[in-house]
């Protein structure tokens, strides 16, 4: 396999760019779709509930692949396994665009979700075993920037093609990527070794991963929308994924399972293990971040979706410049840089962002988040390269694939887990805040009197008469409390996710500085 290894390393920099070019067309993906709902509900004829499904479906089929992903590669070929998802994923991209029928876009969205589970884990593993180690520092943030950076602006991205073409360009600019990932990975980048196809298929497995893990994240995607466990098929999807997680585990670490379709010994690892608490802390903040200030900004601040992603860019942008300068450092200096130290000063960063983000107001507008948003982008780049760094260098070459795929579906859940999360507290602090401030407006007082008499003279000078004048102040008031409650369990949200960032900081002292080992 020498000439394959060969071919494979002078190839090496062209490859890093298709590689970060079909990551960044995936997790803009995962995004980019989400803002044009509204608009494809309305085409499709579809329900709020059924349109839910294009996000769903994706999520759920993306979830199931990602622990399985070292598996398939292994027994397929790394090559031959990432080429046959980036094709699925943009042919299905391809009818998402083209079909005017919604069970078929859910379809095609669930091929997509198979496709893109594997060009984050196996396209890292590709990195690995394709650069030396002494470029790996330079290698992985360029990686990471993709990873962080993508879901950011997707949004904004999906605004302005929903705004200015139609909601289907959503899919159909996935397509040419896509064509020119396929052509040059299959021209350029070489399989070093050969499939393994001898050890029989982990069918078990396959199907009780598939129900534990489809059923967990389904219940965390629509749980909100069902009432959590007020609902019965919550109650049995809760109870039918904790049956086959636990089942899973057990099969996986038997003797009996000769070739388990996810290999769980690699937890092992201390460093692993670490990682994939800080990566799944790592997905709830970026999840959560977008999620909240999008909603905050459209419910609000009255913000369109475009505007919205706009006003997101600062942290995209401060995402990126971390990275890239974070990651340069830590190559220049990585003999006196703890990555500890450089995580943990991440953590205190976004820490601030969090506490600037819960103390906002109805009147606040892109001002007084703009260096809110900088910090927390600044932040989250000086906490996942560390991260990433230290997880890597722990592993063995062969244990690369599968210990990603496992800190990715880490992130993945954190993020889904955090959504779910955070809409709940958001949705049940509501009326709480309302009720609170109701209990304040009382007849006797002189503030309100006031308020209410000014409201009256404004909207009795715009010709309404005495008695419209009374019921349209009063109706304006309603709306500001309402404002002002929905603006409080936004800031409790944000106060949630500061508490859940510093519950899992700790995981930071499991982490240790890279140790040269030998080549792959």
């Amino acid at each position: 396999m020498t000439r394959e290894i060969e071919a494979n390393y002078r190839n090496r920099w062209g490859i890093l760019v298709i590689l970060i070019l079909m990551e960044v067309m995936e997790l803009l993906d995962t995004t980019i779709a989400n803002v044009a709902l509204p608009q494809m509900a309305g085409s499709l004829n579809a329900g709020i509930e059924e349109i839910a499904w294009v996000t769903t479906g994706y999520t759920l089929a993306a979830v199931i692949v990602l622990p399985m992903t070292a598996f398939l590669a292994k027994r397929f070929g790394r090559k031959r396994y990432l080429l046959a998802s980036v094709l699925l994923f943009t042919v299905a991209s391809l009818f998402c665009g083209a079909l005017n029928n919604l069970l078929g876009v859910i379809i095609c969205r669930i091929l997509q979700g198979a496709g893109a589970a594997a060009m984050t884990t196996t396209a890292q593993a590709t990195l690995v075993e394709i650069f030396p180690e002494e470029e790996q520092d330079k290698v992985q943030p360029l990686f990471m920037l993709g990873i962080m950076a993508a879901p950011i602006f997707g949004p904004m991205v999906g605004g302005w093609l929903t705004d200015n073409l139609s909601w289907h360009w959503c899919f159909f600019v996935n397509v040419p990527i896509g064509i020119v990932a396929t052509v040059m990975l299959g021209t350029f980048l070489h399989n070093t070794e050969e499939p393994q196809t001898v050890a029989p298929v982990d069918w078990l497995g396959i199907a009780l991963l598939t129900g534990g893990l489809g059923s967990l994240q389904y219940v965390l995607e629509e749980g909100q929308s069902w009432g959590w466990f007020d609902d019965g098929r919550i109650v049995w999807l809760t109870v039918i994924g904790a049956c086959c997680l636990t089942t899973l585990v057990a099969w996986l670490l038997s003797p009996r399972n000769r070739s388990p379709v996810v290999n769980l010994r690699v937890l092992r690892n201390g460093q692993l293990v670490a990682g994939i608490v800080l990566f799944a802390a790592a997905g709830f903040g970026v999840s959560g971040i977008s999620y909240l200030y999008s909603m905050l900004a459209q419910n609000v601040e009255g913000l369109t979706p475009l505007q919205t992603g706009l006003t997101l860019a600062p942290c995209g942008v401060a995402i990126a410049v971390s990275i890239l300068t974070c990651g340069a450092a830590m190559t220049r200096f990585k003999r006196i840089l703890d990555p500890r130290l450089v995580a943990f000063l991440g953590t205190v960063m976004s820490a601030v962002a969090l506490w600037q983000f819960s103390h906002l107001t109805p009147q606040s507008g892109g001002d007084d988040t703009f260096w809110a948003l900088v910090l927390r982008g600044l932040g989250m780049g000086l906490m996942v390269i560390p991260i990433n760094q230290a997880v890597i260098a722990s592993l063995k070459p062969g244990e690369v694939q599968q210990g990603m795929a496992l800190s990715m579906l880490a992130d993945q859940l954190g993020g889904s887990f955090g959504i779910a999360v955070l809409a709940s507290e958001v949705a049940g602090r509501v009326q709480t805040h309302r009720d609170a401030l109701v209990s304040h407006v009382t007849s006797t007082s002189p503030a309100l009197t006031e308020r209410l008499s000014g409201l009256s003279a404004l909207l009795t000078s715009h010709g309404y008469g005495a008695g419209r004048a009374g019921q349209g102040a009063l109706q304006i008031l309603d709306r500001v409390i309402n404002q002002q409650a929905v603006t409080m369990s936004y800031n409790d949200a944000f106060m949630l996710m500061l508490a859940f960032a510093m519950l899992t900081a700790p995981a930071l002292l499991l982490l240790r500085k890279p140790v040269p080992t030998a080549a792959a």
